[in-house]
C-alpha cells in the first residue's frame, strides 16, 4: 500500500461513518448495562500493571494486527467504569452523553481557543458558560473569565494575577526581592502549595493555617499568623479558601476569609475546582455563602456537573483581573489594545487551547442549570444517607459529618493497635481495588487512614453503599491480625 493510499484510507469517509456507527451502539449498550449494574460490567475490572503492558503490546509492535473498533472496544471493557453506580473512587464525575459527543465534534474540529478567528463558535460558548457560571455564584455582570485545563492550572492562574495585582514590586518585569507568601488551609489541595513553588516562593511562601476538628480553616488565626509573616518581612497577597477540601469535602468558612482579606488589602481566591458546584444546587447553596466576595474562583465542571474531563472555569469577579495575569499592570496591557473577551490567549497558559466551552454550553443550552441542581443535589443527599449507614452501623466509624459529596469512614476493630488499624482498613481498600465490583479510595487524616468515597454518580443509590459496606466486612476475617 503506497503513502497516498493509506492516507486515503486513514481519511476514508465511508469508513469512519461505519465504525462510528457501530461505537456509538457499543457505547449506548455499555450505558445501559451500567445503569443496570450488569455482572459483565465491574466498576474497576482491574489489572496488573505488568499484565497491562503485555496485553496491550501487541497492538502497537504490529500495526493493523487489531481493527480499530476493537481497540476502542476493550479500552471501555477494560477501564474504570464511571457510569456504574458502584464507582466511588476519585473525583470526577460520569459525564451525559451529548458532553461525549461535543468532545467528539471538538476533537475532530481541532480549533484552538487561543485566538477567536480560529474559533469562533467555541470562543463564543466558552464566554456564555463562563457568565452564566458567575451569575449563579452571585457575581455581578462585570465577571468574567475563562475555561481552562484542569484545576491546577486555574488555581495557579488566578495566583498569578493575585500576584500581579497584590505584590508591591514589578515582579513580571523585574523579578522580586521581598519574600511573597499565600495563606491557605492546612487541609487544601496540594496544588496550591505546586503554584506557590511554581512562582518561586518557596517553603516559606506557603503559611498553612490550622484546621479544626472539621478539617476547615480555622480563621481566627490568621491574624496571628499574618503579623507574624510580616514581622519576618514577608509580604502576604492572598488567602485561598478551599471550598471544599479534597481529603473530606470539608468548606472553609469563606464569608470569615472575605472580611480578612478586605482589612489587609489580600487577594481571595476559592479554590472551589469540587465543591463551587454546590452554587447550582438550590438545597445546598448556603454552603459556599461567601464565594461571591472571591476575587477568583475556580470550579471543575468534571468533578461535579457531569462533564468530561478536563474541564475547568477560572472566574474573577471583576473581569479585567482576568488580564492581568501575565501583565504587572492593566494600564500597560490596555495601552496595546482593548480587553477581548473573545481572545482567550490574553489571558491563559494555553495558546493552542483546546474547545472546553462546548460540552459546558451544549448542558446549558439543552438542560439548563435544573440538570447540574438535580445531580448536586442527589450526590450530596446519598453522601447524607450513606453517612447516616455507617453511624448506624456497629463496625464502621465515621470521620466527619460530609458537607459535600465525599464521605470518610473505616472498619473498626476491637483491640487492635493504630498501626493495626491502619493496616487492617489499607488491606481492605486493596481488597476491593482487586476484587473490582466496587471501586473506592484512601486517604490520610493525621496518622489515621481511613477508607474514601466520593459519590460521583447521581443515579448511584443506597442499595449500592450497603452492598459496599457488606463487601467490606465480608473481606475482614482474611485481613485480621493473627
Amino acid at each position: 500500500m503506497t503513502k497516498t493510499s493509506l492516507l486515503q484510507a486513514a481519511y476514508d469517509p465511508e469508513a469512519f461513518r461505519s465504525m462510528g456507527y457501530q461505537l456509538i451502539d457499543e457505547l449506548a449498550d455499555y450505558l445501559a448495562k451500567c445503569q443496570a449494574g450488569a455482572e459483565e460490567i465491574p466498576a474497576n475490572p482491574w489489572i496488573k500493571p505488568e499484565e497491562a503492558r503485555e496485553r496491550w503490546s501487541a497492538a502497537v509492535d504490529q500495526a493493523g494486527s487489531v481493527s480499530s473498533l476493537q481497540i476502542l472496544v476493550d479500552t471501555l471493557k477494560e477501564g474504570v467504569h464511571l457510569h456504574h453506580p458502584k464507582y466511588m473512587g476519585h473525583q470526577i464525575s460520569p459525564p451525559i452523553p451529548i458532553t461525549a459527543l461535543a468532545g467528539l465534534v471538538s476533537d475532530w474540529m481541532n480549533n484552538g481557543m487561543g485566538v477567536y478567528e480560529m474559533g469562533v463558535p467555541g470562543s463564543t460558548m466558552e464566554h456564555l458558560a463562563v457568565k452564566k457560571v458567575s451569575q449563579y455564584m452571585g457575581f455581578s455582570d462585570a465577571a468574567d473569565g475563562f475555561i481552562t485545563s484542569g484545576g491546577t492550572l486555574a488555581n495557579t492562574t488566578a495566583l498569578l494575577a493575585a500576584r500581579s495585582i497584590k505584590a508591591q514590586q514589578n515582579v513580571w518585569t523585574d523579578g522580586h526581592d521581598q519574600p511573597l507568601a499565600l495563606m491557605v488551609s492546612e487541609a487544601a489541595h496540594y496544588c496550591v502549595d505546586r503554584a506557590a513553588k511554581i512562582m518561586g516562593w518557596g517553603e516559606k511562601g506557603i503559611i498553612k493555617v490550622p484546621v479544626n476538628d472539621r478539617y476547615q480553616m480555622k480563621t481566627d488565626q490568621l491574624q496571628r499568623l499574618y503579623q507574624e509573616a510580616s514581622d519576618a518581612g514577608v509580604q502576604v497577597i492572598a488567602v485561598v479558601g478551599s471550598a471544599c477540601s479534597t481529603a473530606t469535602g470539608s468548606f472553609d468558612d469563606l464569608r470569615a476569609i472575605a472580611k480578612f482579606c478586605q482589612q489587609h488589602d489580600l487577594w481571595f481566591h476559592v479554590d472551589g475546582a469540587h465543591g463551587a458546584a454546590l452554587a447550582f444546587s438550590g438545597k445546598y447553596k448556603d454552603r459556599v455563602k461567601g464565594i461571591e466576595l472571591a476575587d477568583s474562583v475556580a470550579m471543575d465542571f468534571h468533578k461535579m456537573l457531569l462533564t468530561p474531563s478536563i474541564t475547568t472555569a477560572l472566574i474573577f469577579k471583576d473581569g479585567k483581573h482576568s488580564y492581568q495575569t501575565f501583565s504587572q499592570r492593566a494600564d500597560y496591557l490596555f495601552e496595546q489594545a482593548d480587553p477581548e473577551w473573545f481572545n482567550f490567549a490574553k489571558r491563559t497558559f494555553e495558546c493552542t487551547k483546546l474547545m472546553l466551552g462546548l460540552k459546558a454550553f451544549i448542558t446549558l443550552s439543552q438542560y439548563g442549570v435544573k440538570l447540574w441542581d438535580e445531580a448536586v443535589t442527589a450526590v450530596v443527599d446519598l453522601s447524607q444517607a450513606f453517612a447516616q449507614m455507617i453511624k448506624d452501623h456497629p463496625a464502621f466509624e465515621l470521620a466527619v459529618e460530609p458537607e459535600c459529596n465525599i464521605v470518610c469512614f473505616r472498619y473498626q476493630q476491637e483491640g487492635i493497635s493504630k498501626k493495626e488499624q491502619n493496616q487492617l482498613n489499607d488491606r481492605l481498600r486493596q481488597s476491593i481495588l482487586e476484587d473490582g465490583e466496587f471501586y473506592i479510595v484512601k486517604t490520610w487524616l493525621g496518622e489515621e487512614l481511613w477508607l474514601r468515597t466520593t459519590l460521583a454518580n447521581p443515579l448511584s443509590t443506597t442499595t449500592e453503599l450497603k452492598g459496599l459496606l457488606d463487601k467490606i466486612e465480608g473481606f475482614v476475617p482474611a485481613h485480621l491480625p493473627a
